[in-house]
């Protein structure tokens, strides 16, 4: 069921552009479009089992299955995480979105009851599974990886299977005192089928990537701290305050900027320096014409907050 609690719905969703033919169209794209500069508090159009809610230019998704653990298998979750990241990528009054789950855990990743009873994209015969994982599961992890804006996972609980791996497409992670972490695919006789063994390696190494895709084993927040996979640890009271006071700092800064250098990071993963320096450098041209460019080196010189409009 789709509820609309807002005056202002979020734009058309677009389809993403992919890494390999993103710069010209890319640029044109973040250079060209209108910047949305409303303020309100607004409930925006959601399921029963997405909750998104933003707040000035910080949009904060909710999964909201706690009674199954938050999986991001089923169809309809799947289908909504994917709309809401193709839509906040078009909309430019989001300049930060915050991840989380409700109840006690982040996501269980994947629907076990589905999987026992072979229901939903694990029903069928093996071609059968492969194309729901290529419809749901997969489709899901290349639009949060192609998200333009920068995500915080405020990982609250358990983050398990594609759970971890949801923690891995975001930017940046913060963990709850009490949250664990597990690429536990094989522990339920499957293998990461979502990307997790292209994420897991970029985020910890490959060393320990394979210690945790080899044995299953869960992680503590604190050796996940440890290990460079979450950026922080805090008390569970204090894991949305302070993903909010993050995405606040992050909010502060030019839109259109922020989302290329996002896109930079993102490339520089898989490109060589040569091409990074030339997709900087068309970039960069492009951000000395704005008129956040000059905002910006004059609130610098005037020791005042900028006020930028993305333009």
């Amino acid at each position: 069921m789709l509820m609309v609690r807002s005056t202002q719905d979020l734009k058309p969703s677009g389809m993403l552009t992919t890494a390999r033919a993103m710069p010209v169209s890319l640029l044109t794209k973040i250079m060209s479009s209108r910047l949305d500069d409303t303020l309100q508090t607004k409930d925006l159009p959601m399921t029963e089992k997405l909750l998104i809610n933003q707040t000035g230019h910080i949009m904060t998704l909710t999964l909201n299955m706690p009674e199954l653990r938050n999986p991001i298998t089923d169809k309809d979750i799947c289908a909504a995480l994917i709309d809401t990241m193709q839509r906040i990528s078009t909309d430019q009054s989001v300049r930060v979105a915050i991840l989380t789950g409700a109840g006690k855990a982040f996501s269980s990743g994947g629907n076990l009851k589905h999987m026992r009873d072979g229901e939903g994209i694990f029903a069928g015969d093996a071609i059968s599974v492969k194309d729901g994982y290529k419809a749901g599961i997969q489709q899901l992890a290349q639009a949060v990886w192609d998200c333009e804006v920068p995500l915080i996972a405020a990982v609250n609980g358990p983050a398990y299977g594609a759970g971890c791996d949801l923690t891995c497409m975001c930017d940046i992670r913060i963990a709850s005192s009490e949250a664990t972490i597990a690429e536990n695919f094989v522990n339920v006789g499957i293998i990461p089928g979502d990307g997790g063994s292209w994420l897991l390696p970029r985020q910890i190494g490959l060393s320990r990537a394979a210690e945790m895709t080899f044995t299953a084993d869960p992680i503590d927040a604190q050796t996940a701290l440890e290990w460079g996979l979450v950026s922080r640890v805090v008390a569970p009271a204090e894991l949305l305050p302070t993903a909010t006071a993050l995405a606040k700092r992050i909010a502060r800064n030019p839109p259109r900027q922020l989302r290329m250098a996002k896109r930079l990071m993102r490339e520089g993963m898989t490109t060589g320096l040569p091409q990074i320096l030339q997709l900087a450098a068309a970039y960069q041209g492009a951000c000395h014409q704005t008129n956040d460019h000059a905002e910006a080196v004059n609130a610098l010189l005037e020791k005042r907050q900028g006020e930028f409009t993305g333009t």
